[in-house]
């Protein structure tokens, strides 16, 4: 069994006001941490993983396969592998929250 404590995370800030720290990784699935600042944005971008998460504070507007959807905390979400996607904080509180993507997303370019 592996456990990363979030404390021994390594955060990156790849855009400013957007923190990722990954997390555990296994054979089918791997795992980060995100906060994103009010105001930042993820621009659209895709990626061969099925992507799941948990918002666990503030809000985010994804925008995927066209399409406008408003995540709240405590809401969770799934975005198809290779779709295009981005994700904006327009609200007033940081969005905290956890991805989870399969197959493991190792080595992502935000983290060189």
């Amino acid at each position: 069994m592996d456990r990363i404590r979030s404390s021994e995370a390594d955060a990156a800030e790849p855009i400013d006001g957007v923190r990722l720290a990954p997390l555990v990784a296994g054979e089918e699935t791997s795992m980060q941490r995100f906060e994103i600042e009010p105001g930042a944005t993820v621009p659209e971008h895709s990626h061969p993983h099925e992507q799941t998460g948990y918002l666990r504070e503030g809000t985010v507007t994804f925008v995927s396969g066209g399409e406008e959807t408003v995540v709240e905390a405590g809401d969770s979400f799934t975005v198809p592998g290779g779709e295009s996607h981005s994700v904006t904080n327009d609200g007033d509180a940081v969005a905290r929250g956890i991805d989870v993507f399969s197959p493991p997303r190792e080595d992502p370019e935000w983290a060189e």
